[in-house]
């Protein structure tokens, strides 16, 4: 296929002998994630202005309930993205490991991707409160996290400065595993325990501040 022959031959960016289609399979993959999850915090806001956060914030349920129920519809939609990438790698001829281990691993990894991302979209809604911040601010953040991390081009092409940014991001590690487990040739960087730790411990820590945000919104 032409298309694959000529990003194979970029030379420098994609790691070993990784042709870099394949490279940036995992890479769609995590952005999609990365866009559905970030806005995801809009929602808070309109079911403030039109009187639903107020009911919910009045039911005997937990508010870290509230918020992970956010972070499970947020994992749904980003599950849906990540069959139409896989459908359009195979297309392509990406080389895609369709073990069922790494399938359930990649759907692990999307779901806490968004679970993280969309937790943190939420706490943004709280603070700004507005529709119109709230989308400045997503928008903003949406390059730097994306940019400063492995997607496009491998932490050893990094500056320095860059790399201490990309090791604190934790996108990072979310496209570090998901080209581990999604290719049939991904090699992990930092090693999969390590990265849904780091994914598992921040998204924990963001529900935790989220809950508490989120109970103050309504007022």
């Amino acid at each position: 296929m032409l298309f694959g022959e000529v990003m194979a031959q970029v030379r420098g960016v994609a790691p070993g002998h990784v042709p870099y289609l394949d490279f940036l399979a995992a890479r769609i993959l995590a952005q999609s994630v990365l866009f559905v999850a970030i806005f995801y915090g809009i929602s808070a806001i309109w079911e403030r202005d039109l009187g639903v956060l107020q009911r919910y914030l009045v039911s005997p349920a937990p508010r870290s309930a509230l918020v992970l129920g956010k972070a499970i519809s947020a994992g749904v939609r980003a599950l849906s993205q990540a069959l139409i990438v896989y459908l359009l790698a195979l297309l392509l001829g990406v080389g895609v490991d369709l073990h069922p281990i790494s399938t359930l691993g990649v759907i692990a990894v999307v779901v806490l991707g968004s679970w993280l991302f969309s937790t943190l979209s939420l706490i943004i809604a709280c603070i700004v409160r507005t529709r119109e911040r709230f989308m400045g601010i997503g928008q903003v953040l949406t390059m730097p996290i994306f940019f400063a991390s492995n997607a496009i081009y491998p932490v050893s092409l990094m500056p320095e400065w860059l790399r201490i940014v990309s090791h604190a991001n934790p996108l990072t590690y979310e496209v570090d595993a998901l080209r581990t487990l999604m290719l049939t040739n991904g090699v992990s960087d930092y090693g999969l325990w390590l990265d849904f730790g780091i994914l598992l411990g921040i998204a924990i820590l963001l529900t935790a501040i989220a809950s508490r945000s989120y109970a103050r919104m309504g007022y």
